[in-house]
C-alpha cells in the first residue's frame, strides 16, 4: 500500500485554523476535533462593530440547484436579487444542478477503491471552471479559480485517504459534499459584485449549529446559531449576503449537513434568526399544485398546517421541518418559479381570512390531495383484544422495535377489536414476523384471530384546514370514490380534520386521485368513453361530441374522451382520446379487427381516468348481453339499445352500486320519457296507465295512411325517407314497441317479460317467411285490403288509426295494438314522425300528462344519448 499522503491540505483553512486534524485508525477515517468554538474567543469577549438588525427589512431567498444550474441561470438569479427592493437580503443557494450527486459519487467511488474517482473529480472541476469563465472575468474570476484549485487539491488528498481506508465517516462525506454549495455561493456573490452591489458570502458552517438526532435528521441549536450569526455579521456587515444552503456544523465544529431538503431548511432557519419579512423558495414550478395530476391547479395560499399535512403525505411542497422555524415568527414562505417571474406563486402562512378568491364551497375547503404508494396494510384483530388495556401499545411497541415507519393508523372504535395500520411495503415482512412472534400465544389461544397483511396499497389524503368546520366533506369524498367504483380498505381522520386519509388498492390510486380531485371542482370531470356502433346514431353522436367538446370543457368542466370506437368489423383504440375531427379516417386507416372483450378491457384497464363508460349505439342483442358484466366491473353504460331492458333485469345491479345504466333514448329517442316517469314516482305519484305512440316509424306511417293511399305505398314512402329499418318488418312487427312497453312497465314496478305482452303485428303472416326486405316489399301490396277496411271503418266513425303501446299498471299488464281514436284526441293530432306519451296518474287522472315530440331520426336519438352522458357526468360530480 502506498504511504498515506499528508492530509493537512485536505482540511480547509477554516478547519486548520481551529486545530482540527484527520486520523487513520485501521480502516476508518475519523475527525479528531478539539472542543473549541469556531472562533478563537468567546462571543462575550467580542466587541461588535455592527449589530445584526432583525425584522421584516430582511427578505430571504433560496435558490435550488436547478436555479443555479448554468452560468446563464446564475446570472438570472443575480438579476432577481438586484431587482429586489428590500432593505436587506439574505440569499441561500444550493449546489449547481447534479453537483451534490456528483460529490456523493466521488465518496462512493473512493471508498469502493474505484480509481475513476479521479476522473469524476476532474469533471466536477471542469464544470465549475467553465461556469465561472462564462460568468466572471478579471480579478473576481482569478480569485474564484484560485480558491477552486485549492479546494480541488484538498479534495484529492482527502479522497485519496478515503480510497486507502476503504471507508468514509459521515462527517468526511458531509465535508466533501458541502463544497458544491461553497462554490455556487462564491460564484453568485462575485456575479452580484460585478454589477456594483456590495455583497458578502457566508459559509454557514460558521453559523448554523445543529445536533444530529438520527442518520436522517438534525435539530438546529437556535440560541448558539443566533450568537454565531451576530458574530459573523459583526465582521461582515453587508446588506446583501449570499449563504450556503444544506451545510452546517455540529456543536464540536464537525461539518455536517441538514439532510433531505437541507437548503430549504437552511433558508427557514436563517429567516427565523433574522426575523425576516418573507422567505421565498425559488424552484422550477409556478407554485404548489393541488395534486400530482396534469390538470391540477396552482394554489394561491396554504396554511402552515395544510402544507405540513401535504408534505407528510408525499406532496412536493416542503419538508415538514422546513415550516417549523418560520411558524414561530409567523414568517410567510412563498414558492415561486425562477423561470416564470409573472407567476405569483403559492404563499404558505397563517390561515388567511379569505383565500383563493371568494369561493366558500367545498372546493375552497379541500385544498389539495396527496398520495403515497408502495404500502402494505397490517390488520390485527380478535375478540380477545376487546377491553384489554394496552393492546395498541403492545402492537406499536413491537413495530417500533423492528424500526418500521407507521404511516397511518385506523382503529375500530375504542374497543380495540381491530387495529390496522399502513407501513412501507419493504418493511411489512419484518413487521408481520415480529407481530406473529409477539402474539404467538394469543393467536394459538384464539384471543387474536389473525395478523393479516394486505399488499400493494396506497394512501390518498385530502387536506384542508377548513374541513373541520364544514359539513359534508367526508361524504363528498367517499361518494366520489364510490362513483368511480373504488373500494376503500381503511379510513383515518383526526379530530383536527386537517386531513382525511384512505387506504386503497395501489392500482386504483390514480383513478381515485382523479375522481376526488374532480369531485371538489379542482379539475374537470373526465369520462373515458368507448363508442360501439358508428352507424347512423353512433356517427351523429360522435359528431355532436366533436362539436361540443370545447364548450363542455370551458363552461361546464366536463372532459369527454373517446378512448375507442368499434364497429362490427374494425375498431380503433387510443390511450388518451381519439381526435374526433378525423375519427372516420382513423377507423378506416388505423382500424384493427373488432374485439369487444379487448375493447372493454382497454377502458377497464385504463387507471388514469376514474370514470369509464361504454355507449352502445347498436340494436344488437349480443352487445346488450354484455352490459351486466361491464356494470359489474364498474363501467357505466349508456345506450338507446332496447334489447337489454327487455331481457334480464340488469338495472338491479346498478341500483345496488354506484355504477350507472342510462337508457333514456330506448323509449322516446330524445324525449324525456324515462326521466319524466321517474320524476313522478320519486315525488310520490302513483302511475295508473301509460299509453303512447312509441314508434316514430309507425307514427309517420299512420299519420300518412289516409284517404285513398294504400298501406304498402305509405310503408314504401317511409322506407325511402329513411324512417324504417332496412327491413320494414322490424318496425311493422311491433316488437320494438313491445320492448318500450316492457321498459316502462318495469320502471313502474311491474314484473313483466316480453312474452307477457300481446302484440298486434302489422306483418301479414305469410310474409314472415320472405327471405329479403325486397321480396317483402314486393308482396306487401297484396295484403293492403285488410288495413284499408280498418281505416275505412274508423273514418266512418270519425276516428283515426294509431299504433300504440299500453302499460296498464292497475291491472298489471301491457299490450301493443292498433287502436281507434277520435279526431280531437291528442294522439290524432300528430304529424310527421312525432311520438306522444300520456301518463295517467293519481295526480294527472282527469287530464293525463302529455310528452310529445320527434321520436325518430339519428340526430334526435343521438341527442338523447348525449343527454344521458351529460347526466352521468353530473352524477359523477360535474356541476349541473
Amino acid at each position: 500500500m502506498a504511504p498515506l499522503p499528508s492530509l493537512s491540505r485536505a482540511i480547509s483553512p477554516w478547519q486548520q485554523s481551529r486545530g482540527s486534524k484527520l486520523s487513520l485508525f485501521g480502516s476508518a477515517l475519523r475527525w479528531v476535533v478539539p472542543f473549541t468554538p469556531i472562533f478563537d474567543v468567546s462571543v462575550d469577549q467580542i466587541v461588535e462593530t455592527a449589530q445584526l438588525p432583525k425584522g421584516d427589512m430582511w427578505s430571504v431567498h433560496k435558490f435550488g440547484g436547478t436555479c443555479m444550474g448554468t452560468s446563464e441561470r446564475i446570472q438570472s438569479v443575480a438579476d432577481i436579487i438586484l431587482k429586489d427592493s428590500s432593505e436587506r437580503k439574505l440569499i441561500i443557494v444550493s449546489a449547481m444542478s447534479k453537483v451534490t450527486d456528483m460529490m456523493y459519487n466521488l465518496v462512493y467511488k473512493a471508498q469502493a477503491r474505484d480509481d475513476s474517482y479521479m476522473l469524476a473529480l476532474d469533471e466536477v472541476f471542469e464544470k465549475h471552471m467553465a461556469t465561472a469563465k462564462d460568468l466572471l472575468d478579471g480579478e473576481d474570476l482569478a480569485r474564484f479559480l484560485s480558491q477552486l484549485h485549492t479546494d480541488i487539491s484538498n479534495l484529492k488528498a482527502m479522497l485519496r485517504a478515503i480510497y486507502i481506508a476503504g471507508h468514509a465517516t459521515e462527517s468526511f462525506s458531509d465535508f466533501v459534499v458541502g463544497h458544491g454549495e461553497l462554490w455556487s455561493a462564491q460564484m453568485l456573490s462575485y456575479a452580484i459584485k460585478k454589477s456594483g452591489r456590495p455583497c458578502s458570502w457566508m459559509d454557514t458552517r460558521e453559523v448554523l449549529i445543529v445536533n444530529p438526532t438520527s442518520s436522517n435528521q438534525v435539530d438546529p441549536d437556535y440560541i448558539e446559531s443566533e450568537k454565531r450569526l451576530e458574530k459573523w455579521f459583526a465582521r461582515e456587515p453587508a446588506d446583501t449576503i449570499i449563504a450556503t444552503g444544506f451545510i452546517a456544523s455540529t456543536p464540536n465544529n464537525v461539518p455536517t449537513t441538514l439532510k433531505r431538503d437541507g437548503s430549504d431548511f437552511s433558508a427557514a432557519i436563517l429567516g427565523a434568526l433574522v426575523r425576516a419579512g418573507q422567505v421565498t423558495i425559488w424552484t422550477d414550478v409556478d407554485g404548489v399544485f393541488s395534486a400530482d395530476l396534469e390538470k391540477a391547479v396552482i394554489l394561491r395560499t396554504l396554511s402552515y398546517q395544510e402544507a405540513w399535512e401535504m408534505s407528510y403525505f408525499g406532496a412536493n411542497v416542503l419538508h415538514p421541518r422546513t415550516i417549523i422555524p418560520v411558524m414561530k415568527y409567523n414568517i410567510p414562505i412563498v414558492i415561486r418559479n425562477v423561470f416564470n417571474l409573472s407567476a405569483p406563486g403559492t404563499m404558505i402562512c397563517q390561515q388567511p381570512n379569505n383565500e383563493n378568491g371568494e369561493k366558500r364551497g367545498l372546493e375552497s375547503v379541500v385544498k389539495a390531495f396527496a398520495t403515497i404508494d408502495s404500502l402494505a396494510l397490517v390488520n390485527v384483530e380478535g375478540t380477545g383484544m376487546a377491553g384489554v388495556p394496552g393492546t395498541a401499545s403492545a402492537i406499536f411497541s413491537t413495530v417500533k422495535d423492528v424500526g418500521a415507519n407507521v404511516i397511518m393508523i385506523s382503529q375500530q372504535a375504542s374497543s380495540e377489536h381491530s387495529i390496522c395500520f399502513a407501513v412501507p411495503e419493504k418493511e411489512v415482512g419484518a413487521v408481520s414476523d415480529a407481530l406473529h412472534a409477539r402474539f404467538r400465544q394469543a393467536l394459538e389461544a384464539g384471543r387474536l384471530s389473525q395478523v393479516e397483511v394486505i399488499h400493494n396499497c396506497s394512501i390518498l389524503a385530502a387536506v384542508g384546514q377548513r374541513m373541520a368546520s364544514t359539513p359534508g366533506v367526508s361524504a363528498t369524498l367517499f361518494d366520489a370514490l364510490a362513483k368511480a367504483n373504488i373500494n376503500v380498505r381503511a379510513i383515518s381522520q383526526g379530530c383536527s380534520e386537517y386531513n382525511i386519509t384512505v387506504v386503497l388498492k395501489q392500482e386504483d390510486c390514480v383513478r381515485a386521485l382523479k375522481a376526488a380531485h374532480s369531485r371538489f371542482y379542482l379539475s374537470k370531470t373526465t369520462l373515458a368513453m368507448g363508442i360501439i356502433g358508428p352507424g347512423l346514431i353512433g356517427s351523429a353522436l360522435l359528431n355532436q361530441l366533436r362539436d361540443q367538446a370545447a364548450a363542455l370543457k370551458e363552461e361546464f368542466n366536463i372532459d369527454l374522451r373517446v378512448m375507442g370506437i368499434t364497429g362490427s368489423r374494425t375498431m380503433v383504440l387510443n390511450d388518451t382520446g381519439i381526435d374526433l375531427t378525423k375519427w372516420k379516417e382513423l377507423l378506416k386507416e388505423e382500424g384493427e379487427q373488432a374485439d369487444l372483450d379487448r375493447f372493454a378491457q382497454h377502458l377497464h384497464g385504463n387507471h388514469f381516468f376514474p370514470n369509464r363508460v361504454i355507449v352502445d349505439c347498436t340494436a344488437d342483442t349480443s352487445v346488450a348481453n354484455r352490459y351486466y358484466d361491464w356494470l359489474r366491473k364498474g363501467i357505466h353504460v349508456v345506450t338507446p339499445n332496447k334489447k337489454a331492458n327487455s331481457g334480464h333485469l340488469i338495472w338491479t345491479l346498478q341500483r345496488q352500486s354506484y355504477t350507472h345504466y342510462f337508457y333514456e333514448a330506448t323509449v322516446g329517442a330524445g324525449l324525456p320519457i324515462i326521466s319524466t316517469l321517474r320524476g313522478l314516482l320519486e315525488t310520490g305519484d302513483k302511475i295508473l296507465r301509460i299509453e303512447g305512440i312509441f314508434s316514430g316509424t309507425l307514427s309517420y306511417i299512420f299519420n300518412n295512411f289516409e284517404g285513398t293511399r294504400s298501406f304498402s305505398d305509405v310503408v314504401a314512402e317511409a322506407k325511402v325517407a329513411g324512417y324504417t329499418e332496412p327491413d320494414p318488418r322490424d318496425d311493422l312487427s311491433g316488437t320494438d314497441v313491445a320492448r318500450k312497453v316492457i321498459i316502462l312497465a318495469r320502471e313502474s314496478g311491474l314484473k313483466l317479460e316480453l312474452s307477457d305482452i300481446p302484440v298486434r303485428s302489422l306483418v301479414p303472416e305469410p310474409l314472415n317467411a320472405c327471405s329479403s326486405a325486397e321480396e317483402f316489399m314486393q308482396k306487401l301490396p297484396s295484403f293492403d285490403e285488410e288495413l284499408a277496411k280498418e281505416r275505412k271503418d274508423a273514418e266512418a266513425s270519425g276516428d283515426v288509426l294509431r299504433y300504440v303501446g299500453v302499460v296498464d299498471v292497475v291491472n298489471e299488464k301491457g299490450q301493443v295494438e292498433l287502436r281507434r281514436y277520435k279526431k280531437d284526441h291528442p294522439f290524432a293530432q300528430l304529424s310527421g314522425s312525432d311520438n306522444i306519451i300520456a301518463f295517467t296518474t293519481a295526480r294527472y287522472k282527469d287530464q293525463p300528462l302529455i310528452v310529445r315530440g320527434p321520436g325518430a331520426g339519428a340526430e334526435v336519438t343521438a341527442g338523447g344519448v348525449f343527454s344521458d352522458i351529460l347526466r352521468l357526468a353530473s352524477y359523477l360530480g360535474a356541476p349541473s
